[in-house]
């Protein structure tokens, strides 16, 4: 049986979901942002044993780079040999650019 892969998050993934979080919080419904990001964590601890089941990003066209969809958000992550690594957790309606 295939190892399971080491799942890590970037600063940006780890500050997309704090948004989320200080989001619903503003809106006065935290639990619903908990709820969200405990989802959100559920699906990606998926990626250690499936590791290509999300699709690549159409915006950049490249093997290694992935995303599961999961609305409303897009969990965009990095397929390396041996880890996966969050990147961003986004919106589903919004387009990714790479930075200038």
């Amino acid at each position: 049986m295939p190892k399971k892969l080491e799942i890590t998050f970037a600063k940006s993934a780890i500050e997309d979901l704090d948004d989320v979080l200080e989001f619903y919080r503003e809106q006065q419904v935290p639990h619903v942002g908990e709820k969200l990001v405990r989802k959100v964590i559920e699906d990606v601890a998926l990626l250690g044993d499936q590791p290509h089941m999300g699709r690549i990003v159409p915006e950049f066209d490249l093997k290694y780079l992935r995303e599961l969809i999961r609305p409303p958000f897009r969990i965009v992550y990095r397929r390396d040999k041996n880890k996966i690594r969050i990147v961003r957790v986004w919106r589903n309606e919004r387009l990714m650019v790479l930075p200038d």
